[in-house]
């Protein structure tokens, strides 16, 4: 899943602390604390939210994530499916390519096509 903190961390690095869900333009503002310093000890100094950091920045980061997530479904199910890379140059060396392509590559890219 592709959370805001992900899109906050995407644009920069901003240190902060999100308490509960976060999902809205008055989450955003309510529910992210940002850090401004630490000290040696690990004391975090509080303040406010970046100049640079809008909404609409951050959610147009966030739907592109979610977008680029969604549409590589296919490929995190296909890498889950494949033979480990052991056993396929195994099948290579005693078979062939052609063979592995056959058997193991493609009966995996015809279950999870590209979308």
């Amino acid at each position: 899943m592709i959370t805001i903190e992900k899109a906050i961390n995407t644009l920069g690095n901003y240190q902060f602390i999100i308490r509960g869900n976060c999902n809205t333009e008055e989450d955003f503002n309510t529910k992210i604390e940002w850090i401004v310093s630490v000290d040696e000890q690990g004391n975090q100094t509080m303040g406010s939210k970046p100049s640079d950091l809008t909404w609409d920045k951050v959610n147009t980061k966030w739907q592109e994530l979610k977008t680029a997530y969604t549409n590589n479904e296919y490929a995190r199910k296909r890498a889950i499916e494949y033979p480990s890379i052991k056993d396929q140059l195994d099948k290579i060396y005693h078979e062939g390519i052609d063979k592995w392509k056959e058997d193991m590559i493609k009966p995996v890219k015809d279950k999870h096509p590209k979308a």
